[in-house]
């Protein structure tokens, strides 16, 4: 993962290496120095406080739901007494009447949920070592390529028996797709977590920072990722009575959240790796399944590369 990571690195922050060049007098490692500074002040060290903050926010819901202090049951029976008779029948169909069960189920569902984000978050903390090694890994790889790009990609490029087109061709394919997804996908996860958590916290939600983390990492999975948040939040306030609250969230989850994804997220990702949309979502999905939550790049990488080499296939046959 580190070294992954050092690579895409390279890839993002190659163009401001680039543009440094000139303005520190032509000196290469100068400007590799700049850029992996702006790296670690841009990138780094806020990722590591929304960490830092996320921790906290887990740690207070878990000691909350093991203190009784926040109830999930008092949520789910407000909202059960509420429902119509007609859905009451729907779920004494199905079996699902013994409420009990249900709300102890998902209580402790949601103690597991919150005392794992904590405890990772803390992991990682306490294995200061191996973090802080990865980070180092990433960051002196992405300086060598950052620096000595170009150089590395013609000696890897000789050592390919294909064409120089062809090598060309599948190398502009590889960059092209890997600062797309990571763009794209990221940008649309920042700005819908963002969003999601501004409208919890004006709806008066508890635990905005987490919910909105939780909501940026789901809106990895296109189209449905952000609303498997938002959506049960909107249906709790429509079931309870506080219909304003559960419309303006349904609304702003829709045409705000949700136009962020079914904008963006085929300008960025789809127009520049010239893939599908539904080919994007398949990979996507199916690499974070296999791969975990580096699979939102290898997912489409793969595809992408096996597209290109069948084009190349095709074309030279």
């Amino acid at each position: 993962a580190a070294i992954m990571w050092g690579l895409i690195l390279s890839l993002l922050f190659t163009p401001l290496h680039r543009w440094l060049l000139p303005r520190v007098g032509h000196r290469p490692t100068l400007a590799a120095l700049c850029t992996l500074s702006i790296v670690l002040l841009v990138v780094i060290l806020p990722l590591i406080l929304v960490l830092l903050l996320l921790a906290q926010e887990a740690a207070w819901l878990y000691q909350g739901l093991q203190s009784g202090e926040i109830n999930p049951s008092l949520y789910f029976h407000r909202a059960f007494n509420r429902l119509p008779d007609w859905v009451g029948a729907i779920l004494d169909r199905f079996g699902l009447v013994n409420f009990s069960t249900l709300q102890r189920r998902l209580s402790t569902a949601l103690a597991q949920g919150s005392q794992f984000a904590a405890t990772q978050v803390f992991t990682i903390g306490q294995n200061t070592f191996e973090f802080v090694a990865s980070l180092f890994i990433a960051l002196y790889l992405a300086f060598f390529l950052i620096r000595d790009g170009d150089k590395t990609v013609r000696a890897i490029g000789r050592m390919i028996p294909l064409a120089p087109h062809h090598r060309q061709q599948l190398w502009h394919k590889f960059a092209t797709v890997v600062r797309a997804t990571v763009k794209g996908n990221l940008l649309v996860a920042l700005l819908q977590g963002a969003l999601g958590g501004l409208a919890f916290l004006a709806l008066g939600v508890s635990g905005a920072l987490l919910w909105a983390v939780l909501m940026a990492a789901l809106s990895l999975l296109p189209a449905i990722g952000a609303a498997l948040v938002w959506g049960p939040v909107a249906l709790y306030f429509l079931i309870t009575g506080a219909i304003w609250q559960g419309l303006a969230l349904t609304a702003y989850g829709v045409l705000v959240i949700g136009l962020v994804d079914n904008l963006l997220r085929p300008v960025l990702v789809g127009q520049d790796t010239r893939m599908p949309d539904y080919v994007v979502m398949i990979t996507t999905v199916g690499g974070m399944v296999i791969f975990g939550i580096n699979g939102f790049v290898l997912g489409p990488l793969i595809a992408a590369m096996f597209m290109a080499a069948w084009h190349i296939f095709d074309t030279t046959r």
